[in-house]
C-alpha cells in the first residue's frame, strides 16, 4: 500500500495509540502495577493459607479439648486435664502465627512500589 494514500488522521490516530501505551513511562507503570498486583494476590494467597492451617487447629484443639474433658469427667484423671491446656497452647500458637503471617504479608505489601 502506497503510503500517499492513507489518511492523515488515521496515521496520527495510530501514532497517538502507539505513544499512548507504548512510551517508556506507560510501560513502566503498567509493569509496576502488574508486579504489586501480582505480590499482592501472593500475600492474599499467604494469609488465606494461614487462615486455613488456623482452622485446622482449631478442629484438632476443639476435638482434643472435648475428649479430653469427657474423659476427665469420667475417669477424675489429672492428665486428661492437661490436655486441656495443652490443646489452649497449640491454639493460641496458630493464632500468633496467623497474626505474624498477616502482619508480614501487609509489610511487604506497603513496602512494595503500587507503579
Amino acid at each position: 500500500m502506497d503510503p500517499s494514500n492513507v489518511n492523515a488522521q488515521a496515521i496520527d490516530v495510530i501514532n497517538q495509540v502507539q505513544t499512548a501505551t507504548m512510551s517508556p513511562q506507560v510501560v513502566l507503570t503498567s509493569g509496576a502495577g502488574k508486579a504489586y498486583q501480582s505480590v499482592a494476590q501472593s500475600a492474599a494467597i499467604a494469609v488465606q493459607d494461614a487462615a486455613d492451617a488456623l482452622r485446622n487447629v482449631s478442629t484438632i484443639a476443639t476435638t482434643a479439648a472435648g475428649v479430653a474433658m469427657a474423659q476427665y469427667l469420667a475417669t477424675g484423671d489429672e492428665k486428661y486435664a492437661k490436655v486441656l491446656n495443652q490443646a489452649q497452647s497449640m491454639m493460641q500458637g496458630a493464632t500468633d502465627d496467623f497474626s505474624r503471617v498477616g502482619t508480614a504479608a501487609a509489610t511487604v505489601l506497603k513496602g512494595f512500589p503500587a507503579g
